[in-house]
């Protein structure tokens, strides 16, 4: 490390509205949809998309469901992130600048950067709270960080970590979470992570890999290891691993989608359907595409994905918690941050 300056470390989730609010929502939906690495149509099609369609009819809905989710705290996401950013400050010590930031809405990675800055730093290492890579994430981070330091005349060593999905200590924690509940009381048991328009996991694609086979996501290699979907499925079954669960006892799906085109399936939504038309009354749920608990989570799933459930004659849909502040996650933060530090830092 230089003598001269600290490390800087960005540590950068999805992002939240400010405030549970129709206005806000509106704000945060805007800013989010029209990002082209999210909506990867052409600019005129993506924005009268966005601003004539989406964020206009969805943002009334999407407020009521905010307001649920809304503590006294604030948005779960952004609380969560503000205690990660703290405690990883205080386990990397005086050597590091730990901020956080929201790739979209406050507090902005331009502020975060500035504040970075301010301080000195004499590099930076970005975390993106993704544990998979996609361009649409993860991706979406790096390009904006890339963009914002390019308007700057001095551009630290920056340093940008990609994906974690396998790692140890997080499959744990994810592993032990579950452990609280008595898993041979569930039926069946649903991975299920964030969607991706198939469009996009082919254009990730350079090999012509991608839905070339059922099977293309079920081993990681160097054809696919960028792969959103064969990274979610690693996850899976390091998990699944850990808990010495069947191939029989679970299923890798994909939720929230959005629009009529077809994205990564199979569907949480249809999954539910099949496992209650078999019969099936109880269904625990892990969503380890997010390492906070949040509208994804805790309201598609602890609550609208229940009530489908019931309507279809199950009775109990679980939510596993996420990693949220976890002593043992903000210690495996650090832990990835201070491996990309220089060596004289590590220990």
């Amino acid at each position: 490390m230089s003598s001269f300056g600290k490390i800087g470390v960005l540590i950068v989730n999805l992002g939240t509205p400010d405030a549970p609010s129709r206005g806000a929502v509106y704000r945060y939906l805007k800013q989010f949809l029209l990002d082209p690495r999210v909506i990867d149509y052409n600019w005129l099609a993506r924005n009268l998309l966005v601003r004539g369609i989406i964020a206009p009819f969805r943002s009334g809905s999407s407020a009521k469901l905010y307001q649920i989710l809304w503590t006294e705290e604030g948005s779960p996401l952004k609380v969560y992130g503000e205690r990660v950013a703290e405690g990883v400050q205080e386990l990397l010590g005086d050597e590091f600048e730990v901020e956080l930031a929201m790739r979209y809405q406050s507090p902005s990675i331009e502020s975060a950067l500035d504040r970075l800055y301010q301080k000195q730093v004499s590099e930076i290492i970005v975390f993106p709270m993704f544990p998979q890579y996609a361009s649409a994430t993860t991706g979406s981070v790096h390009d904006e960080v890339m963009r914002l330091l390019r308007k700057r005349d001095n551009i630290p060593d920056v340093k940008f970590i990609n994906s974690y999905y396998d790692n140890e200590a997080m499959i744990e924690i994810f592993a032990d979470n579950a452990r609280q509940f008595d898993l041979d009381n569930y039926d069946h048991i649903i991975f299920s992570y964030h969607g991706l328009p198939q469009r996009q996991l082919r254009k990730a694609d350079d090999f012509n890999h991608c839905l070339q086979g059922a099977d293309c996501c079920q081993t990681i290699s160097q054809t696919n290891q960028f792969c959103y979907s064969a990274q979610c499925h690693a996850t899976t079954r390091a998990i699944a691993a850990k808990l010495e669960l069947s191939p029989t006892q679970y299923t890798t799906s994909f939720q929230s989608r959005l629009g009529p085109e077809a994205w990564a399936k199979p569907y949480t939504s249809v999954i539910l359907e099949e496992k209650a038309e078999e019969g099936a009354k109880r269904i625990l749920v892990f969503s380890p595409a997010f390492v906070a608990d949040c509208l994804e989570t805790i309201v598609e799933i602890g609550t609208e994905y229940q009530e489908e459930f019931e309507e279809m004659g199950g009775e109990k849909v679980d939510l596993v918690p996420s990693l949220n502040d976890d002593p043992r996650w903000i210690r495996t933060v650090a832990d990835l941050i201070r491996s990309r530090a220089p060596q004289q830092v590590k220990v």
